[in-house]
Formats: C-alpha cells, structure tokens, sequence
C-alpha cells in the first residue's frame, strides 16, 4: 500500500466544495502513544498512522468561525462557536492519512445536533470560552451534564516565536488532508484543504482536564509533549468517500 505523503499542502484539490470554515487560534497539545493501544478506538478499514515507531492523542482547542453549506453565505452567529477536540491518527487501505475524532466540544447546539446526525461525529454541547490577554490564550469547557458526567478541560498557553521550519513532526501532527469517521456501518473519508499552517512556539502555563480518559484514553497522562499554536486558516471541505473495509 502507497501512503500519502506528510506535506504542507493539502496532496489533491477540493473540486466540489461541501462545506467551507475557519480555523482560529488553535492550540495544538500531543502526547505520543503506542499504536497498539489506539488501533480498536479506529475505524474499521483504518490503523494508526505513525511516525518514528509511535502515533499520538492530540488535545485541540480553537474557535470555529463562519461554518458554511456549499457556497451559502455564512451564519456569523450560529456558523462561529469555541471548539476542543481529542483526536487520534489513521490512515486506510487507499493511503489516505487522516483524523478521527474521539470527542469534540462545541458551544453551539445546532451544530452539534447537525453533526452528530449527519456525520455520526462524537460532538458533545459545552459551556466554552477563549480569552486573550497579550501572548496569552485561555481556553475553558465545561461539557453539560445532559449525560450525568463532568467533564471539563482548561488550557492556557502562551505563544512563542514563529516555528521558522516546520519539521517532520509538526507537519505530521497538524497537516491532516481529511477524517475518519463510521457512518451506519461504513467507514467515511472526508478530505479537506487549506493553506499551509502559520505555526508557533507555544509553552503551556496551565492544564487541567479530563477529555482524554473521557475519550477512551486513560493512560495518557504528563506533560504534552509538543505544544503547538497557530492563528488559523479557511479549510474547505469535499464530499465523503467510501473507505473499503478490511484488516487493519
């Protein structure tokens, strides 16, 4: 099997565009893992994509902004919410490197209805907040206890220097060209694009948070150890494809 390449830039062009948004002031936390123990969390038809003999759980917290259908005008209001996302790595049978989502916060209801009825992404509906004081970024979830669980994270960074040469790790983690996700039965490719991340330093003051073992991953645990911050990008997103099932 023929692996997509790790690059900057999205590796096909988006021809039919489904949906279009932006990502803003994303921070990107990760923690390596061994690609055993993520494997039965993925997909099937997928596996854990690697780099240097390990994968990695990704906590990301960012705001949405001005989510859009086809080439509709956007819903300002309703179209731009906070979201934190914990995110796993996979690739399948047609090479296709990937995300799959374990959960997603978003202070929108709407949006998480829609999403988790069209998509079957875990979206949970939370209480969010991002604030900015100077180089620093706060970000706070508390998810609503509709399921009888607190679950909550806070994450507050501040953002260092331009990364002047992203390496091999930093595209790996934050260059992901589509997601995974498992529609009745089926696995689903949703390829994306966007231009190349404007990546920084970012050095984490406080976190705080029980998203991760939430999602299936008690055992990560300590310091992330990559610390990512980037002011964001449009991405545009393509129509679902069919992943053919098989061993992983």
């Amino acid at each position: 099997m023929r692996i997509e390449p790790v690059t900057p830039l999205a590796p096909r062009g988006i021809r039919h565009v489904v949906l279009t948004q932006r990502w803003s002031e994303l921070t990107f936390l990760h923690w390596p893992v061994p690609p055993a123990e993520v494997a039965p969390l993925l997909p099937e038809g997928t596996r854990p994509d690697v780099l240097d003999g390990v994968t990695y759980v990704g906590l990301v917290p960012f705001r949405m902004v001005d989510v859009g259908l086809l080439r509709l005008p956007r819903v300002p209001w309703l179209g731009t919410f906070p979201e934190t996302n914990v995110r796993l790595y996979s690739v399948d049978g047609a090479g296709r490197r990937g995300v799959v989502f374990r959960s997603l916060e978003a202070a929108r209801l709407l949006p998480v209805l829609t999403a988790r009825a069209t998509l079957r992404l875990p979206y949970r509906w939370a209480r969010m907040r991002i604030e900015r004081a100077g180089d620093r970024v706060r970000y706070t979830t508390r998810r609503h206890r509709v399921e009888g669980a607190a679950h909550a994270a806070t994450v507050e960074v501040r953002v260092g220097p331009p990364v002047a040469e992203p390496g091999p790790l930093e595209h790996f983690l934050t260059a992901r060209w589509g997601l995974h996700t498992s529609v009745a039965g089926r696995t689903l490719y949703l390829p994306n694009a966007h231009p190349q991340w404007s990546l920084h330093h970012a050095e984490v003051l406080h976190l705080d948070e029980n998203l991760i073992a939430a999602a299936g991953l008690p055992n990560v645990t300590g310091a992330p150890s990559s610390v990512l911050y980037s002011p964001g990008v449009p991405v545009r997103f393509g129509p679902p494809v069919t992943v053919a099932s098989g061993a992983r």
